[in-house]
């Protein structure tokens, strides 16, 4: 029996999907920057969201329209997605200029993430499926790439990036104009740079953490606040599994994060993972792919066995709609790298190295690509600034 189609949204639901488009340059969202001016919703779910941008120009442009179309598609009931582009009067630049000026001089930040920061959370309907070492092995590959990749392990009870990462030792405090903050611990990966904060930092390997929701979700404001992360070009969240308080309070304390989902090949997985993207699309939260781990074990005479069934990753994309990111072959090097802090996608050449890096690579130039922060608002905002300065 085919699914029944799901009723049109309502605009206020499609306004909440936009509160997670930030404009990296004015640190805000465009709903409170108003620069959303319309959502109009046919009875087919047909969505048409009309957008003003400072000056028509605007080097963000592309990348605003992308992710309007990607954070409104999530939405469950929209069909399609159409995003038309504008140009503020004056009169709107300037009070958009004045909100931004307010923001900037009274408004603390409600975290220390950097506004042009992509935020990508690792996340599982269930443990077990290697969830954190597809992190690992992602923020390796990554940083590999030259950039700058921020790890935060927010699976308070299960933490085990330290180990899979190689790091050891603890974080410490720094004062700062803000305030005490803590600052993470770094590795440098090729020219790229990792920084990391978890509680295996500030807790023994076997000690167990018997904390409740609200300690976790404290925990995890903490990790988002009171880090001095600097400046990161991709921030990764290795997710707790399961859809509970950790994952209701990050969608509510950093809504711009964007979910890949990661499974294996068993339609057991993938249905319990299927709950997972209904948690993020019912908090606003952009489902960006699926990771299919655990694939087929391929023996040392070439011959591929499909131990854990197939299919499963490419079933769940299709059921939800969104791109299967890429496979990952079960391969024992993938623990072994783990157990001695070596990622296996930093040993040389190999099929599971392989598909690491080719995930790595398809997640910053598609899925979630880097923002250019060459724009339009920054001049504008520094011109505006300059002419109001009584010493000019």
């Amino acid at each position: 029996m085919p699914p029944r189609p799901l009723a049109a949204p309502d605009a206020e639901a499609v306004r909440n999907a936009l509160r997670g488009v930030i404009d990296p340059e004015l640190g805000d969202n465009i709903v409170e920057l108003e620069m959303v001016r319309s959502v109009h919703i046919d009875q087919d779910g047909q969505v048409v969201v009309e957008v003003a941008l400072t000056v028509a120009g605007c080097p963000l442009r592309a990348q605003l329209r992308d992710d309007v179309t990607a954070r409104v598609k999530a939405v469950p009931g929209v069909s399609g997605v159409k995003v038309r582009m504008g140009e503020m009067n004056p009169e709107e630049r300037g009070a958009l200029m004045a909100r931004a000026r307010w923001k900037a001089r009274e408004g603390a930040p409600a975290n220390e993430i950097p506004a042009r920061t992509r935020v990508v959370a690792i996340a599982s309907g269930k443990g077990g499926v290697g969830k954190s070492s597809v992190t690992a092995n992602l923020a390796a590959a990554m940083a590999g790439r030259g950039l700058t990749v921020g790890v935060l392990d927010a699976d308070i009870w299960g933490f085990s990036l330290p180990r899979m990462l190689g790091l050891e030792g603890r974080i410490s405090g720094e004062r700062t104009d803000a305030g005490p903050k803590i600052m993470p611990l770094e590795k440098r990966v090729g020219s790229g740079l990792l920084k990391v904060v978890s509680m295996g930092f500030l807790s023994g390997e076997d000690e167990a953490i018997m904390w409740r929701g609200l300690m976790l979700n404290r925990a995890v404001q903490h990790f988002l606040e009171d880090v001095r992360w600097g400046d990161m070009d991709y921030l990764l969240i290795d997710m707790p599994p399961g859809t509970g308080d950790v994952q209701m309070g990050l969608a509510r304390m950093l809504p711009r994060t964007e979910l890949l989902v990661v499974t294996t090949p068993p339609l057991a997985a993938q249905l319990v993972a299927a709950r997972v993207v209904d948690m993020a699309r019912k908090g606003y939260l952009r489902v960006a792919g699926v990771i299919e781990n655990m694939s087929a074990f391929t023996c040392e005479h070439g011959v591929s066995y499909p131990l854990f069934g197939s299919g499963g990753g490419e079933r769940l994309a299709r059921e939800v709609g969104v791109p299967l990111v890429g496979s990952v072959p079960l391969d024992p090097a993938v623990a072994a790298g783990g157990d001695i802090g070596s990622p296996v996608v930093l040993a040389g050449p190999s099929p599971v190295a392989d598909a690491f890096a080719a995930i790595a690579e398809r997640l910053v130039t598609e899925v979630s690509p880097l923002v250019e922060m060459s724009g339009c608002t920054a001049r504008m905002l520094e011109r505006v600034e300059v002419a109001l300065d009584p010493k000019s």
